[in-house]
């Protein structure tokens, strides 16, 4: 094996035991733009009485940053677009900005990444021949004051980059950005750093003329008649988020770059909207945090990547009525300002259960139907959260490559996080318990 291929092959390895020894997170925007904005120190406690780790600002609110001191939150500090100009024109204001937002913080508040602008390619195209010097000037600022091994620089970008994202596997990015792009994925490469993702399946949906079923756009399972498939690699895709991160991860292999992880930004869905927009209920909204939340913590990436799990972070924290645009552009909040939420939550991964003491195993049955089963397979790794990386091409349970082997593995998997707060092992009749450990006869 050559040195660059060998070597490339442990980064790899390094990211998914890192990814899997720290596990995967939920964390949560924090927009300003609400009447009744709380005090810094009332929004650092909503964060922490739901046990929110995570937490990305879009600019350096100091107020927030000196009262999220202190309580190991780890923090985004965001580059506002108005000023991702003057940083990539000016490296002495690059390291001006970095002295005031993070040195003077650090390392009392936790922050570990700066996000520079917000979706600068689709919204502030003229900026983006300034783009990546803003973030070399900002790194080199970081390496002066000793903290680029601590604090990462990236910045996020929309899926509208991505002209034809389905299927994933003949993703590209728009071929007008390829020299900013390219640029971009070097510096992220040198840099160990991320590749920052805005993910909205609610525009996906919405804006895809029926194209695809809302049941896929909210973490729902699709009947077998309506799975959906990458004629390419015949990866199955139980959600649009899913195929939105792979859509990402081929169209930077498609630049001849890899090892780069994806970590979502923002994603999230409108609790409520106009008349003319049916969709943004709080009804859906629940159903897409609670279910996003249980896909990403079952730590497991999309089909192409299984082993480097999906940290993503929800917009948003409070409904920020003051914006411009619908109605729904104003609705996107998971929390009122008073600490309650707008719907019922559920985060982390306080029911998932580890191991099985039990000695009892559910697994499919023998002489099931196999549309039925390739239902509940496609159940229990998308909406049923469980972690079927293990099953993924060239992974060590992929064989025997067979929907009966396959779902009893998933089945399996799902039965043993969920059956202590009531999931059951049945799947629409093609599940059985037993006390015959599966693994021991595959």
């Amino acid at each position: 094996m050559k040195l660059k291929t060998w070597l490339a092959s442990v980064l790899l390895l390094t990211i998914a035991v890192l990814t899997n020894t720290l596990g995967a997170f939920v964390g949560v925007n924090i927009g300003t733009d609400v009447s009744d904005l709380p005090s810094a120190s009332n929004i650092v406690g909503i964060l922490q009485a739901n046990q929110i780790t995570h937490a990305r600002l879009y600019d350096a609110n100091a107020h927030l940053l000196q009262a999220l001191s202190n309580t190991s939150i780890e923090v985004i500090v965001g580059v506002t677009n108005e000023e991702v100009l003057r940083i990539g024109e000016s490296p002495s204001a690059a390291a001006a900005w970095i002295n005031k937002n993070v040195v003077a913080y650090v390392p009392s508040t936790n922050i570990t990444g700066i996000a520079v602008g917000s979706e600068v390619l689709s919204t502030i195209p003229n900026v983006a021949p300034v783009l990546v010097p803003a973030m070399n000037s900002l790194h080199k600022a970081l390496v002066a004051a000793n903290l680029n091994f601590r604090v990462k620089v990236s910045t996020p970008q929309s899926m509208d980059i991505i002209p034809k994202p389905f299927p994933p596997s003949t993703a590209t990015f728009n071929s007008s950005w390829n020299s900013t792009i390219y640029q971009l994925l070097q510096f992220l490469k040198n840099t160990n750093s991320s590749y920052m993702l805005n993910a909205y399946p609610y525009y996906g949906y919405t804006k895809g003329d029926g194209i695809f079923p809302i049941e896929y756009a909210l973490f729902r399972p699709l009947p077998s008649v309506k799975q959906i498939v990458d004629p390419n690699t015949l990866f199955h895709y139980n959600s649009m988020f899913d195929a939105m991160v792979d859509a990402t991860y081929y169209s930077i292999e498609a630049l001849n770059f890899n090892n780069i992880p994806i970590v979502v930004t923002e994603t999230g869905w409108p609790s409520f909207g106009g008349a003319n927009e049916p969709d943004a209920t709080e009804e859906n909204a629940e159903l897409y945090i609670n279910n996003m939340i249980q896909r990403v913590m079952n730590d497991s990436g999309p089909p192409s990547q299984p082993n480097i799990a999906i940290n993503t972070y929800i917009y948003e924290l409070f409904n920020e009525d003051k914006r411009n645009g619908p109605v729904s552009e104003k609705s996107w909040g998971i929390f009122y300002t008073n600490g309650s939420t707008v719907y019922p939550l559920n985060f982390g991964a306080s029911d998932l259960i580890t191991g099985n003491s039990s000695g009892v195993f559910c697994v499919a049955k023998d002489g099931a139907d196999t549309d039925k089963l390739q239902s509940g397979l496609s159940w229990a790794c998308g909406q049923g959260g469980a972690n079927c990386a293990a099953i993924q091409p060239g992974q060590p349970c992929y064989v025997p490559n067979n929907v009966k082997s396959h779902a009893s593995y998933a089945y399996n998997d799902y039965y043993q996080r969920k059956h202590s707060s009531g999931g059951t092992c049945d799947f629409d009749g093609t599940a059985t318990i037993t006390t015959k450990d599966p693994s021991k006869s595959i």
